[in-house]
C-alpha cells in the first residue's frame, strides 16, 4: 500500500497532441507526439505506439502524461513527459485518455 502523499508526487496531466510524426531510426517503432499541457507548455515524448495509432490520427487527441520524470535523451530526441496508456491483449499499448475533453494541463485527482 502506499500513502496518499505518494501517489500526489506523480504529475499526471491532461494535455493535446498538437503534432505527431514518426520516430525515423528510432530502435523499437516509435511515434514522436508534442503534446500542449496549459500552462506547462508544449512538452515533447516518444512513444511506441505504432501498432494502434499513426501520426495523423492523435493529433487532436488528449491524453495523459507523467509529467515530473526528468528528460530523457532517446537516440537524437529529448523525451520531455512520458505519455501513459495500458497494453492490450498483445501487448501493445493504448493510450490513456478522458471520454469528455477538459482544459490542458489539469491535473489528475
Amino acid at each position: 500500500m502506499i500513502e496518499w502523499a505518494d501517489f500526489e508526487r506523480v504529475a499526471l496531466h491532461i494535455g493535446t497532441v498538437v503534432k505527431a510524426e514518426i520516430f525515423e531510426g528510432a530502435r523499437k517503432p516509435s511515434i514522436k507526439v508534442w503534446v500542449d499541457l496549459g500552462d506547462l507548455g508544449i512538452k515533447k515524448s516518444s512513444a511506441q505506439i505504432t501498432q494502434h495509432y499513426q501520426p495523423e490520427t492523435l493529433v487532436g487527441k488528449q491524453v495523459v502524461c507523467v509529467c515530473n520524470f526528468p528528460p530523457k535523451q532517446i537516440g537524437n530526441f529529448i523525451s520531455e513527459v512520458l505519455v501513459t496508456g495500458f497494453p492490450d491483449q498483445n501487448g501493445h499499448v493504448v493510450l490513456s485518455t478522458v471520454d469528455k475533453p477538459v482544459p490542458n494541463g489539469m491535473r489528475l485527482f
